[in-house]
């Protein structure tokens, strides 16, 4: 009899520690929880075990935890020693956003923006003379990137410097029909933007009268390498 006995017992039984109750297993384990649930970070098994009563299993109640939870939308996982509730890998597609953000021009790249759509083609360094600052690459390398402005040839000059010009998508943006339409000195007397006791004889550079003095970049050219490394720098 006693035999049978044995061999009928439940086995889960046995994964218990000896002299730790079903009970007091099960009370670990929401302990466990709520601290894990709390944390800003994960923890260890160390950490948990600090803060658990003295004698509470806390590798079994974290190995039974981590069976429960597994295949649910929350898991249990060990990372790096550390454990942590982490949404189930294949959902992650609910906490999935696509939104376009709205970027706002800094003052440097509005001012270069403008020098290049009023004296296009201009080089690098000849935007940082009508600016009288030096010019940054990411300044350049926004206008770049949301395609309002382009590299337009390089200058017959010594070290054949690339130009930059304005876009179709530049014109769009500003509801402009082309270059012409761009403000002339009236239009930017009565917008503020001009002292009114600027010379008499200041005038608005027209960049739709442009003559072409660059050579036009190739097509292999203009894709090449050092360009895109020196954009990205």
């Amino acid at each position: 009899m006693t035999e049978a006995a044995d061999t009928e017992r439940d086995p889960s039984l046995d994964e218990v520690a000896p002299g730790v109750e079903i009970r007091d297993l099960a009370e670990t384990e929401r302990q466990i929880e709520a601290l894990l649930f709390a944390a800003s970070e994960p923890l260890s098994a160390a950490d948990l075990a600090t803060r658990l009563p003295a004698g509470s299993d806390v590798g079994r109640a974290l190995a039974t935890l981590r069976h429960r939870y597994e295949g649910r939308g929350v898991e249990l996982v060990c990372v790096a020693d550390r454990w942590r509730f982490s949404t189930a890998a294949d959902l992650a597609f609910l906490m999935t956003e696509e939104r376009e953000e709205s970027r706002r021009l800094s003052k440097a790249a509005m001012e270069t923006l403008a020098i290049i759509a009023y004296h296009q083609p201009m080089t690098r360094a000849e935007i940082e003379q009508v600016r009288g600052v030096g010019l940054s690459k990411g300044t350049l390398d926004l206008l770049l990137e949301i395609g309002w402005v382009r590299m337009r040839g390089r200058r017959r000059s010594p070290g054949r410097p690339v130009t930059y010009g304005t876009t179709d998508a530049f014109l769009a943006h500003f509801g402009l029909g082309s270059l012409s339409d761009l403000p002339g000195v009236a239009e930017m007397r009565v917008a503020g933007l001009l002292d009114m006791n600027i010379p008499a004889d200041f005038s608005v550079p027209d960049p739709s009268k442009a003559a072409g003095e660059e050579d036009p970049l190739g097509e292999d050219e203009a894709d090449a390498p050092e360009f895109h490394q020196d954009f990205l720098e």
